[in-house]
């Protein structure tokens, strides 16, 4: 024979027990854990791409192929905490180009180059005159910004396109330019000023 007994529940213990419930469980699961095993080992389903680091190809007027990126080394976890300055400060690193834009980034980087060269012989290292030559290859005036920068002169060009840039400096001794897609937490060519 069973016997059956009333219990009574204090008011607000069911939403206290739901909450309690839906919380045990979150944020307690890192990265290296079982979970994390079990998902690499199911397999990809047909039909569906997995992101993958794109492929750069040797580009027109390139002497060398370009060099494969470096996957980063596991973390050791059972050492003393890590330096987290890389970590903090990644809003700040340009994102490279790859693929076709990569291709079209360093031909730009050649034309601003060449068009600069004649300005870095004749020692003109007025910011007007390197924006004013710039503009004379085609980019939008409001988008290239030429300021000093020591005894030489700074320049970026925001391209306008998903964006990509060209930045870099005229001096003396040379000119230095790069082409990148933007920042990580920046919508357009300038670095951020702060991070997530």
């Amino acid at each position: 024979m069973t016997i059956w007994r009333k219990t009574r529940v204090l008011p607000g213990m069911l939403p206290l027990a739901v909450v309690v419930l839906l919380t045990a469980g979150c944020g307690t699961q890192r990265a290296g854990d079982a979970g994390d095993a079990y998902r690499s080992a199911r397999p990809t389903p047909t039909g569906v791409t997995t992101p993958s680091t794109p492929a750069d190809f040797r580009c027109p007027g390139e002497s060398s192929a370009p060099s494969a990126p470096t996957a980063p080394a596991p973390q050791d976890r059972t050492g003393p905490p890590a330096d987290h300055y890389a970590e903090n400060h990644g809003f700040r690193v340009p994102i490279p180009l790859h693929g076709r834009n990569r291709c079209d980034g360093l031909a730009g980087v050649g034309r601003v180059k060449g068009a600069l060269e004649p300005l870095r012989r004749r020692g003109d290292f007025a910011p007007d005159s390197v924006r004013g030559t710039l503009i004379g290859l085609g980019y939008s005036a409001e988008r290239v910004r030429a300021y000093q920068n020591g005894s030489g002169v700074g320049f970026l060009i925001d391209i306008g396109a998903s964006p990509w840039c060209v930045e870099g400096t005229m001096s003396g001794d040379s000119t230095r330019a790069e082409a990148f897609g933007g920042y990580p937490d920046g919508a357009d060519c300038e670095p951020p000023s702060g991070g997530h």
